[in-house]
């Protein structure tokens, strides 16, 4: 089997799995527990608190371990949401943001009174700076976008974006990182950036694992309350082992990420070139997107039928996002981005980790060729 669908899920490291399994096994204590066997378990949380803000140049009172993107997303932007209403009731967004920010932020509407624009991209996927700056309003209180697309890969100019945000010391500005972590750098302070979102599974780390970066002075209004857990930003016991799990994940996909970048991006472009030069393929990945994703549509094929069919053949894709795969209706990503109905439900991604070769790919493009056509002929 050939894995192509890493923007899903990632395997996880083995080192990754062995610090989870000696931690469960020989620190099982609980973190708040006041005994010495606690203490360990809460020395090895802070150590991994330590290793995941020196990662990413930033104060570990700063982290926020949480159980992955969605919390993560859910508490950056109701919290801040919240905690701020008494400045403004408006948010910014983009009409090609992940389900849970979408979603999110639909609820905030429905059930709170929140006011939400939801911008435009252009064809390529992306937002121009210009385009934020002309929807705010005195009533905006935060700005929420996505880095790094996940379906198509665009790469959004958040650092521009947050260089003008700067100009509006009210309004927060929230970045969801989860497709970028471990295949793009992330400056946070040069891009204003207040809070940003990250999950372990994305970059070879345990599902049920994330953290969110939120920078000192900001103040949320917790989804989780209890035992005051995370500085009180999020109760609950600590998952010992997932958290020292994910802290080693980060570093070794860094490392990757400083040393092995460049043979991803040749995978991604030997790709990349080869689906191009199919007349039968539509390509909706820009080429200046990130190193790891390559959204496209066979023409007269659906998308399930195309990831059946490779499934068959030993190669693992998927078709839109993968928290929103089983849907039957196109990607709101796709067609925001002008694409027809038709075309978006045929679309296909794959998604690259450093582990991923030329080999894999050449044989992917191989199989990809024969089956599209025996299934156009099939078809008449």
């Amino acid at each position: 089997m050939i894995y192509f669908d890493n923007s899903a899920t990632t395997k996880p490291y083995e080192e990754v799995l062995d610090s989870y399994l000696k931690v469960n096994q020989d620190f099982y204590g609980n973190p708040s527990s006041l005994h010495n066997y606690g203490g360990k378990a809460e020395q090895l949380i802070t150590g991994a608190r330590q290793q995941i803000a020196d990662g990413i140049g930033v104060k570990p009172a700063e982290i926020i371990f949480t159980s992955g993107g969605t919390e993560g997303n859910n508490l950056a932007i109701k919290g801040a949401a919240l905690e701020y209403q008494n400045r403004g009731n408006h948010i910014i967004t983009s009409e090609v943001e992940h389900s849970s920010v979408t979603n999110t932020l639909k609820q905030l509407e429905e059930k709170f009174g929140f006011q939400v624009t939801r911008l435009p991209v252009r064809a390529d996927g992306l937002l121009h700076p210009d385009d934020i700056e002309q929807a705010i309003t005195d009533q905006t209180i935060l700005v929420s976008l996505i880095h790094v697309n996940n379906e198509v890969g665009t790469v959004q100019p958040v650092r521009e974006i947050g260089q003008r945000l700067k100009k509006y010391p009210k309004i927060l500005f929230h970045v969801d990182h989860v497709q970028g972590a471990g295949k793009l750098a992330l400056p946070f302070h040069d891009s204003g950036i207040d809070l940003c979102t990250f999950s372990a599974h994305k970059f070879h780390g345990l599902k049920g694992t994330g953290f969110l970066y939120k920078r000192t002075g900001i103040r949320l209004v917790p989804l989780l309350t209890g035992g005051n857990q995370e500085q009180t930003w999020r109760s609950g016991t600590e998952n010992t082992g997932g958290i020292v799990a994910m802290a080693k994940a980060f570093r070794l996909v860094e490392q990757k990420r400083l040393h092995k970048a460049e043979s991803l991006l040749q995978v991604r472009e030997y790709l990349y070139d080869e689906l191009k030069k199919n007349q039968e393929i539509i390509l909706h990945t820009p080429e200046t997107a990130a190193p790891h994703i390559i959204n496209f549509s066979v023409v007269g094929l659906k998308g399930e039928v195309l990831v059946h069919a490779l499934e068959e053949a030993g190669f693992i894709i998927s078709t839109t996002s993968a928290c929103s795969s089983k849907d039957k209706t196109p990607s709101s990503t796709l067609t925001s981005m002008g694409i027809s109905d038709d075309v978006a439900l045929g679309a296909v991604r794959i998604s690259l980790t450093y582990e991923n070769t030329i080999q894999e790919a050449t044989q992917f493009i191989e199989a990809l060729t024969q089956i599209i056509i025996r299934l156009k002929k099939v078809m008449g």
